[in-house]
Parts: structure tokens; sequence; C-alpha cells
């Protein structure tokens, strides 16, 4: 790859909230994650905001209500390894890469995360079988959320 190419593949990952890239082509394949920021430079930012905590506490009981649905999800969690938008087949109109009830073999394609025009496969972690599918189809995903249980 060309390394004029490369440096700006870091800075546009640098300067987005992509935590992580990695694109193959014929060259080769390269991976470029980002380091996450320090915490205490974010602390004292929200330190001094002394009603901030007042009006985080209010919502937070809704938030425990809440909580519990995820602790009842049993079985293997497959999660976003990034930001993006998440699509169930690899093109409009094409069948979907699982259904629930399917089993599925670790490495197996299980959706497409894209990320900054780029089609990212994600792939099973491990084998099981489809117990849930979690996210609609062209819905946005975050870093870590939940998109399938395996049984």
């Amino acid at each position: 790859m060309d390394l004029r190419k490369l440096k700006t593949l870091i800075d546009l990952v640098s300067e987005s909230n992509v935590s992580e890239l990695e694109i193959t082509e014929a060259e080769g394949k390269v991976r470029i994650v980002k380091a996450a920021p320090a915490a205490p430079v974010m602390m004292p930012v929200a330190a001094p905001a002394v009603a901030a905590p007042i009006t985080l506490t209010a919502p937070a009981p809704a938030e425990a209500a809440a909580a519990p649905a995820p602790a009842e999800i049993q079985g293997h969690v497959i999660k976003s390894p990034m930001v993006g938008t998440f699509y169930r087949a690899p093109s409009p109109g094409a069948k979907p890469f699982v259904e629930v009830g399917q089993a599925v073999k670790e490495g197996e394609p299980v959706c497409i995360i894209e990320a900054m025009k780029i089609l990212n496969e994600i792939e099973a972690d491990r084998a099981g079988v489809i117990k849930e599918i979690l996210v609609e189809n062209g819905q946005a995903v975050e870093y870590g959320q939940p998109l399938f249980v395996l049984a």
C-alpha cells in the first residue's frame, strides 16, 4: 500500500469517532487501531459541573429499570467491533447472512457494518446457533453494542 495513502487513512481514523479500521487490498492488509483517550483528561472537564450529577441521578432509576433486560440475555453475545451502520445481507435484496435458528461456525460472516463508506464483514467469534438478532437492518450501531445472541 502506498505510504501516502496509509498516512491519509491514519489521519482519517485519528480525526473521527472510529476506533478501528481494517482494509484489505491486493497488495496486503492494513489494520489501524486508535488508542482510547486518557480518562484523567476527561475527568476535570466534567468535575466542575455540580448540577450535572444531580440531573444524571434523576434518569438513573429509569436506566436501572432497563438494565435487567440485557442481564436476561442467555447465551453468547456477538458485539459490534466498531461504530457504523448494521446490514444483515451483503447487498440490498440479497439473502441475509444468518437467520434465527441457523447454526454458524466460528469465522463465518454474520453481518456487515459500514463505517466511513467501507463495508466490514463481521464474523462469528465462536460456533453456535443464532438465538436472537438484536439489531434492525440499516440501524446505526455503537462500539460494543450487542448484535446477536448465540445459543
